[in-house]
């Protein structure tokens, strides 16, 4: 998959400031206690689920590349989405050849 820096970047950066904010508000471990409910579980739920299929994405993906994989799932399992956008970010450019992407 490749996304234009820019995009992920004006994804990433917001997004990363703001889950900076909320665990210096309410720390690391309250993130998770407050989806004690039954709609912030169904949440917490879609969010596992979410992440999950992005780690077997980038596991593949980076076993075609020949990428280190690990930095990422590790991020992906702590930070969620933030794990994945950053592996995005991080891609190689692929190689452009008479106006066509390859790589």
């Amino acid at each position: 998959m490749h996304l234009p820096k820019a995009l992920i970047l004006a994804i990433l950066l917001p997004f990363g400031l703001y889950s900076t904010y909320v665990v210096y508000e309410v720390g690391y471990v309250a993130i998770f206690t407050s989806h004690f409910n039954v709609v912030g579980m169904q949440v917490l739920v879609d969010l596992v689920i979410a992440c999950s299929l992005a780690m077997i994405w980038m596991w593949r993906d980076a076993a075609a590349s020949g990428r280190n994989v690990w930095p990422f799932l590790i991020t992906t399992l702590f930070l969620g989405s933030i794990g994945p956008l950053s592996y995005l970010l991080l891609a190689p450019q692929p190689h452009v050849v008479a106006g066509r992407a390859h790589g």
